[in-house]
């Protein structure tokens, strides 16, 4: 990893440690309730709502409430692409969005993974864009707070049988963390080139005429497939090219910071209408974390004891320290093939060699690295570069982040509360060592918390890996692979970790976009979002009914180097375990042929 490399590294560290740490006393303050001004006013939104503020729930009560209000939010989100067609903000005249599509489309922004079969610019309409996909991006991103916060409670109380108000809950995270934070960074990312506006896409003739191959399409407006499965080309030519517009900053703003990923446009953050430059780039890498890493801080404050939120962001760190120093490494290490021609096809004036196929030129290799690991360290899904055109290695590395159940920081919430998890299997087995009852953060860990933990932790792999082998093991699942082997397997395999992990992004060489994955991947998603806040809502309320116990002799320390050494092993081991088999048949077989044969 070269020298430039570590500095920016470096640089985003101290950065987001600078910024996290006063967001986390305003997160804090606000989801406790303890501005005043601020309560006055959500007590009056509550109140039209029919809602108390002030009566809190139990752990079922609140779970219940949780799956409502997002099954509700699929129901609007199909609807909204359904009849985008009939409604208002649709300069295009796009159609509505195909059943399937619709469907996937809908579980994907509400379960904040922000899977897009689709290509935005073609398919959504403006109001599409807005009242369906940016408004579920502040409620997924709220979800998630929630559900940490009353995990958090349920640590931080003793002899209780609630653990909040889950509509409190949602209002505070909306409207005092997400929204103001959005705003803010909206504007900034206006004013350094993101495109804002309502008018409609611009139709500009080209210096030069253009030819170029694009599927041919059936009546459905589906690609049509030949005989060998893959797609019929036909040739087009033009020199007039349409400039997609679009409300972009403001999506994009929350898409980042609700660590949500959905791009505007097909390419996401590779766009220059989304990501115009490298100080956007450094930008929005930072809104990324920020939240996540804030909420480690709010742990310990929640808790009284800032140790142990200190201790989860070291092992946070380590671990994604070591994933960027092997994805950067491989990518600037390049393609040994080429070098043992004699040939460096990616070698430039600013880029002295390395991998730059499916990178943008203004990021460069190191850039786009990083951006890869933090985006999927994190839930989010936003990728700045093609992820299937990393270095076997290189690419290995975003799976294996999504794999390990994204709590390296983590989405907003989730990423601690899934970290959170892993501390509690980390200090049982720890006890199951020295033959004692394990404790955490003065709460005893019993059977009923592990019982939760195992639900939380296998449920997503299982779901994972079922969706892989049903899609290479039947015709409508390998219909929409089109590279051969080895890499072929890992596009399926990364696309069903994402959707199962709640990522969004994608290796991108997968026809994904049928009735056949729109189907299995929606499925994969509802179970990866929900098969693990219930479990982790059931632990919060059996927490929080448990006395707070005073440290003992046998008591293990859950904020030095041991334990922190101790949770990153059990992060490992157990968050990787389950994907080693399938990891085998993909990135780890297509590494050893590249490198082979050089």
């Amino acid at each position: 990893m070269s020298g430039t490399a570590w500095t920016q590294l470096a640089a985003y560290l101290v950065v987001l440690l600078a910024l996290s740490w006063p967001l986390a006393r305003w997160i804090h303050a606000v989801m406790d309730g303890r501005i005043a001004a601020l309560r006055r006013a959500e007590r009056g939104v509550l109140k039209l709502a029919g809602v108390d503020a002030e009566a809190e729930q139990g752990w079922l009560r609140y779970a219940l409430g949780l799956l409502i209000f997002n099954a509700l939010g699929v129901l609007a989100v199909y609807a909204l692409q359904r009849l985008q067609h009939l409604l208002p903000l649709n300069p295009q005249a796009l159609g509505p969005a195909m059943p399937d599509s619709a469907f996937n489309t809908a579980i994907s922004f509400v379960t904040n993974t922000n899977w897009q079969g689709y290509s935005g610019e073609a398919t959504m309409s403006y109001l599409t864009q807005m009242l369906a996909l940016t408004v579920q991006n502040f409620l997924s991103a709220a979800t998630g707070i929630a559900v940490v916060m009353a995990l958090l409670r349920g640590f931080a109380r003793h002899g209780a049988q609630v653990v909040g108000n889950v509509w409190a809950d949602l209002t505070r995270a909306t409207l005092w963390v997400l929204l103001p934070l959005s705003l803010v960074f909206a504007l900034v990312l206006v004013g350094m080139g993101v495109v804002q506006t309502l008018k409609p896409y611009q139709d500009v003739t080209t210096v030069e005429a253009q030819t170029w191959q694009e599927p041919r399409l059936n009546a459905a407006g589906q690609p049509l497939q030949g005989a060998d499965g893959q797609p019929v080309l036909e040739n087009r030519r033009g020199q007039s090219q349409s400039i997609a517009l679009g409300p972009v900053a403001s999506q994009l703003a929350i898409k980042m910071l609700g660590t949500n990923g959905g791009g505007f446009f097909n390419a996401n953050s590779a766009h220059p209408f989304e990501n115009p430059s490298a100080a956007t780039n450094a930008l929005q890498m930072l809104s990324i974390f920020l939240i996540p890493a804030a909420l480690c801080f709010v742990l310990g404050r929640q808790v009284g004891d800032l140790r142990q939120g200190w201790a989860l962001l070291a092992a946070m760190t380590a671990l994604f320290v070591v994933g960027v120093v092997i994805a950067t490494a491989a990518e600037q290490g390049g393609n040994p093939r080429l070098a043992a021609l004699g040939v460096d096809a990616t070698a430039s004036a600013t880029q002295p060699g390395g991998n730059m196929e499916g990178k943008e030129a203004r990021f460069g290799i190191s850039a786009s690295s990083l951006f890869a690991v933090i985006t999927t360290a994190a839930s989010c899904g936003a990728v700045n570069a093609m992820h299937d055109s990393f270095t076997p290695l290189g690419g290995a590395v975003p799976l294996v982040m999504i794999q390990l159940g994204e709590v390296v920081f983590g989405g907003v919430g989730a990423g601690l509360y899934g970290m959170l998890v892993f501390a509690i299997l980390a200090v049982f087995v720890a006890g199951l060592m020295i033959g004692r009852t394990p404790e955490y953060m003065g709460k005893k860990i019993a059977a009923h918390e592990m019982k939760m933990v195992s639900l939380a932790i296998l449920l997503t792999p299982l779901a994972v890996l079922v969706g892989t082998a049903a899609s290479v093991a039947l015709e409508p699942g390998r219909a929409g692979i089109a590279a051969p082997g080895a890499h072929g397997f890992s596009e399926v395999l990364y696309a069903f970790s994402s959707a199962g992990n709640n990522n969004g992004s994608a290796f991108a060489g997968l026809s994904a976009n049928t009735p056949f994955y729109n189907l299995l991947l929606g499925l994969v998603m509802w179970i990866g979002r929900f098969g693990v806040i219930v479990p982790v809502l059931a632990m919060a309320g059996s927490l929080a009914a448990k006395k707070r116990l005073a440290p003992g002799e046998g008591t293990l320390p859950t904020h030095g180097p041991l334990f922190i050494a101790l949770l990153i092993g059990v992060v490992l081991l157990v968050g990787l375990l389950n994907y080693v088999p399938a990891l085998a048949l993909g990135p780890v077989v297509e590494h050893l042929f590249l490198w082979s044969a050089a």
